[in-house]
């Protein structure tokens, strides 16, 4: 219905010393990372060496059920995900976690982020006879641990070679008969924790939202370029490169995670906080009343406020039954859908001056039928001011990013005739300076290519080939 950024991909697994009923972990730990990804999800369980699994497309309570769940629930290891589509489109074969019977066992993958180097690993396995079932580049990166593991003596060995060929984004956890493991790019693109639950087993997730949702206890954040495993020998740190440059997509929280995890030893409310505060001084404006786009509006709104001493309100309500994915059938229809999801609190906002806190601006279509709705509603003014910089730029790593074409900003030529389109008094973004101070208690560095088209690493000079590919094959 909107026209957002998607959120990639979400991934979870856990290890328990003793048969119990995984999945079921699994579950509440996707249902927690839903907001990751709404297209489809899956859930494979490894039980005496045997990995089965269920998954569909939909949402977490619309895929598993008590039946399906109770089939596949015994087991000492499984690993989930929830997905949206970066890299291929909705095939059933692209569901996740992927399971890959090979000459030295069984491995389940489930991937977080986006390759670089996709196309050409994948146009030299199908030269050599290899035969795709999907569209997505986590089946490129299964086909590499495979064709490493033949030689190598342990699953983590091939997966460290692995992560010396594949090139890009990649959160990952893997499961093998009688390990989990879990790998992260050197750049650290997407995050990934660890906990340890009750029962003293462990467990790994995109987020630590979803470690929360399990009663287990958070341990840390694995590092870029690391590789944790985790069998009946315990658990073990494996640093598959020397040298790492971390990375993080400063999006993560500016709208990506949810509000309550915590990432890199900083609270995502309390970034989103920041970026309100930073905003407040960047961009002041008079006004009588402060209020957010939810939900990743909300937490900056209140920062705004703070800052300014303009009071906050609640301006909308949402329809939390509609999920990200809803789309009306007609043109017209898609023109009220903003009011279907968000019904404006008249009394918050007639006759008054408003702040109006979001994320970001894509194509522009949502933001100006947001402002209307406000003006309709009895709004004297509405100043819109936005937590990210203009998106100038694609994402290689994992972000929907629309092409350049298609973004606001690459569209028009000032913010002004931005302000004159969406309908609002006046538009503000956020600074990339002041973006980067959202987080400026961290001492790491964060991938903004998607505002400033400075990228941490190569990309590929065909990019553009690439992507013509990719969405050549989305329609298999």
């Amino acid at each position: 219905m909107f026209d957002s950024i998607h959120e990639e991909c979400g991934v979870f697994g856990i290890y328990e010393k003793e048969n119990t009923k995984v999945a079921s972990s699994v579950y509440y730990g996707l249902y927690a990372l839903q907001h990751r990804g709404q297209e489809s999800c899956g859930i494979a369980v490894c039980k005496d060496g045997l990995i089965t699994q269920t998954k569909g497309f939909g949402l977490v309570n619309d895929v598993f059920n008590k039946d399906n769940i109770s089939k596949i629930n015994d087991g000492n290891i499984a690993v989930g995900h929830v997905r949206y589509s970066t890299t291929g489109g909705n095939n059933i074969n692209n569901i996740q976690p992927l399971v890959i019977q090979h000459n030295k066992g069984n491995l389940a993958l489930a991937h977080n982020g986006n390759l670089t180097n996709a196309y050409e690993l994948r146009k030299d396995f199908e030269s050599k006879g290899a035969i795709f079932h999907g569209t997505s580049d986590t089946e490129s990166i299964c086909y590499t641990i495979v064709k490493e593991r033949i030689n190598t003596h342990s699953i983590e060995d091939a997966i460290k070679n692995t992560m010396h060929i594949i090139k890009g984004a990649y959160s990952c956890v893997a499961m093998s008969s009688t390990k989990l493991i879990a790998f992260r790019d050197p750049n650290g693109f997407r995050p990934l924790s660890l906990g340890k639950t009750k029962s003293g087993g462990y467990v790994v997730s995109s987020e630590s939202c979803a470690i929360d949702s399990i009663e287990a206890e958070f341990i840390r954040d694995i590092e870029p370029g690391e590789i944790v495993v985790i069998s009946s020998d315990g658990i073990k740190s494996i640093k598959a490169f020397n040298n790492t440059k971390k990375s993080l997509c400063i999006f993560e929280y500016i709208y990506f995670a949810r509000p309550d995890s915590v990432i890199e030893g900083l609270s995502v409310h309390e970034a989103r906080q920041n970026a309100g505060r930073i905003l407040a001084k960047e961009a002041p404006i008079k006004a009588d009343v402060v209020i957010g786009v939810p939900d990743s509006g909300i937490d900056a709104a209140i920062g705004y406020s703070i800052e300014s001493g303009i009071p906050y309100g609640i301006g909308f309500i949402k329809n939390k039954y509609i999920g990200r994915s809803f789309i009306a059938p007609s043109q017209e229809e898609r023109e009220n859908a903003v009011r279907i999801k968000l019904n404006v609190i008249k009394k918050t906002i007639e006759n008054k001056s408003i702040v109006l806190i979001d994320d970001s601006i894509v194509r522009g279509t949502t933001s100006k039928r947001i402002i209307k709705l406000l003006k309709d509603c009895g709004a004297k003014e509405v100043h819109l001011r936005i937590t990210a910089p203009a998106f100038m730029h694609p994402c290689h790593f994992g972000t929907d990013v629309d092409s350049e074409e298609n973004l606001i900003a690459c569209k028009y030529n000032s913010v002004d005739e931005i302000c004159k389109y969406i309908g609002a008094d006046s538009l503000a973004y956020i600074s990339v300076d002041g973006m980067h101070k959202l987080a400026n208690d961290l001492n790491c560095s964060y991938c903004d290519g998607c505002f400033t088209g400075k990228y941490p690493i190569e990309i590929p000079d065909n990019i553009n080939e690439i992507s013509k590919y990719s969405l050549t094959i989305k329609k298999l």
